[in-house]
């Protein structure tokens, strides 16, 4: 969607009648549906008067179109600015402009395409400004077929007009080159150098580019398509079986009839497949040619699956376009996406941003972004107070939009050795479901340790062979801040024995070779699997005739249990009964974490004593 589209000769006019800041709020308004912040009025104010001196150049054609804040396909993302027509040989063209106020940056050394500036009064990382215009542009040519079908040529590139460009300024450095190359850089004093950039691409006037653009159809590449299928789909791993395979089938024949708004509510304890089910349904659905996306509230898992597939042919932007935070659809339109899978939808929010003050709840508006939205739920891994994301909770909203609702059940046991009595034995002996069955039949392998150390030597030994060991821990030891990039310095210390988290740079911490050195938390793990897992049990987690939450065992970094001592002031047992569902289901959650095995340490000798009394009981 363009908010404003005129001619070259209208935009002159407006900017020089000082209506064009004006004209843009209106559309915004009108088509978008928001009112303007004040900062953003005002940087059109300034940003459109040196568009202007780049525009009056005569050797841009007059009859080219300019569009300004173009929405991209599958994301709230605009592009500020966009010369539009044809080139010297008649082929459809377009310069797309990324329009920065910037005054100064900083070098980010070690993340790719990262600099540091000012930005709304404080100093914050963000990305490169070649980088940004060149992402922005590849999500165009990925998901607008027209793009693709007319190959219109977009020459992306970025345009910092209060910028001074110093000698061997950063924003130029050579860690930046790659993307400068693909989006090249103007600063201010280069208004006649981004003139002869606009004009050796746009020679002669062309209004259909501009359509192309605006009302190509959003289905994905092919090129991506067949490059995801192939890394996804080559792994054995993935295979479908039994309920899996049913509910995988259903869930495609829901999307190809899309008559009215649709809700498929998947439920799984962990080890279900849920994951695997969900990367197979965005494969099959990408191939479908529909508009869809991967989602959830977890970076974890995003990051981990970023990694293994940029480490194939598409970098990182061209995936970041099919893995999405559960916050990116505040200001989505009604129906903009044909299908979002919500995986580990239990974990959303009400609130979005980094503040928790956008938007209003995640689940009306993931209903409302898609035709088709699927959500894999799993009610007992609800593990902090800002949990919204029941099954209840779901249905209400499907309730809210009048969404027709299918709903399924998945049971076939993919982790602990495919023990379904391991995960029925932990829900008893947590009691977290007082009939689940305590059978154990010992088809995997747990042990419990009687020191730290023993956990680590059989985690460290396993993870020899392929890089799937990890330790975990409940969230009890805080976070020192001077050594979250410093394995050294150690978090968690019992005794003599002493880890550290896993470290702050680490969001692939799953399958960094190194992190096996470093502890996770469930913030770390959740939506992950390992071969094997140890888990380190805090004092948040006690037995005394009986199984005893206590949260305020838990380290004073954990994020998780915000808000619960004010809570405990006003309605103690209220408190206690969610501290209660958050911790037991904290540890549910890490001591299935293991495909084969799981070796546990508890700080409470009670709660020791305890799990080996009802792990032999059944030997």
């Amino acid at each position: 969607m363009i908010v404003y589209q005129e001619t070259k000769k209208q935009f002159l006019h407006d900017v020089r009648s000082d209506l064009i800041e004006d004209k843009i709020e209106a559309k915004v308004k009108e088509k978008l549906h928001k009112k303007t912040a004040h900062n953003e009025f005002v940087s059109w104010m300034n940003s459109m008067q040196y568009m202007y001196k780049v525009m009056e150049d005569e050797h841009i054609p007059d009859e080219s179109m300019i569009a300004i804040e173009y929405r991209i396909p599958n994301s709230n993302k605009r592009v500020d600015f966009i010369v539009c027509g044809e080139d010297g040989t008649g082929k459809e063209s377009a310069v797309v402009i990324e329009l920065k106020q910037w005054q100064e940056i900083a070098k980010v050394k070690g993340k790719e395409a990262i600099v540091k500036t000012n930005l709304q009064g404080r100093p914050v990382e963000t990305t490169h400004p070649s980088y940004q215009a060149w992402s922005y542009v590849s999500m165009i040519k990925d998901y607008n077929e027209d793009v693709r079908k007319y190959k219109i040529n977009l020459k992306p590139c970025a345009y910092l007009h209060n910028y001074r460009l110093q000698p061997n300024d950063d924003l130029t450095d050579a860690c930046y080159e790659y993307y400068i190359d693909k989006a090249p850089l103007f600063t201010r004093g280069d208004t006649d150098r981004l003139a002869a950039f606009i004009a050796r691409y746009i020679k002669k006037g062309n209004a259909d580019v501009l359509y192309h653009i605006d009302n190509g159809k959003i289905v994905p590449s092919k090129s991506l398509q067949d490059n995801l299928t192939s890394m996804l789909k080559g792994n054995k791993e993935f295979t479908l079986i039994d309920e899996q395979k049913v509910v995988f089938e259903k869930s495609l024949e829901i999307v190809r009839n899309q008559q009215r708004k649709q809700v498929y509510i998947i439920h799984g304890g962990p080890g279900t497949g849920k994951t695997v089910l969900a990367i197979n349904m965005l494969v099959a659905i990408l191939n479908m040619d529909k508009n869809v996306m991967y989602v959830t509230k977890n970076a974890a898992p995003r990051e981990v699956y970023r990694k293994k597939l940029t480490d194939g042919q598409y970098r990182r932007a061209y995936i970041d376009n099919l893995f999405k935070g559960s916050g990116a659809f505040t200001e989505a339109i009604s129906n903009d996406f044909d299908c979002l899978i919500v995986d580990e939808a239990h974990r959303l929010n009400e609130k979005s941003g980094m503040f928790q003050n956008l938007g209003e709840n995640q689940i009306k508006e993931i209903i409302n972004a898609a035709r088709t939205s699927i959500f894999f739920v799993d009610d007992f891994q609800m593990v902090t107070t800002k949990d919204i994301g029941s099954t209840n909770e779901i249905k209400k909203w499907c309730h809210y939009f009048d969404t027709e609702i299918y709903e399924d059940t998945l049971l076939s046991q993919f982790r602990c050795n495919g023990s379904d009595s391991y995960l029925s034995w932990i829900d008893n002996v947590l009691e977290i479901n007082p009939e689940a069955m305590d059978d154990f039949d010992h088809d995997y392998d747990i042990r419990i340790c009687d020191r730290p150390d023993e956990v680590k030597d059989l985690i460290m030994e396993k993870n020899k062979a392929n890089n799937k060991a990890r330790m975990v821990a409940g969230y009890c030891w805080d976070w020192i801040r001077e050594g979250k990039n410093n394995s050294d310095v150690h978090d968690i210390k019992i005794g003599d024995f002493g880890m550290s988290w896993n470290l702050g740079s680490s969001s692939t911490w799953a399958i960094d070779p190194e992190s096996v050195n470093e502890i996770g938390c469930i913030h770390t793990c959740q939506g992950l699997e390992f071969d094997y897992v140890g888990v380190i049990i805090g004092e948040d987690l006690r037995y005394d005739d009986g199984i005893i939450t206590d949260f305020t065992k838990r380290a004073k970094t954990d994020q998780s249990i915000k808000g619960l001592k004010g809570l405990y002031a006003k309605d103690s047992q209220k408190a206690l009964n969610i501290a209660d569902r958050i911790i037991k289901n904290t540890y549910r959650t890490l001591l299935t974490r293991g495909q084969k095995g799981c070796y546990i340490y508890c700080v409470d000798e009670k709660l020791k004593e305890y799990l080996k009394l009802r792990l032999n009981a059944h030997k």
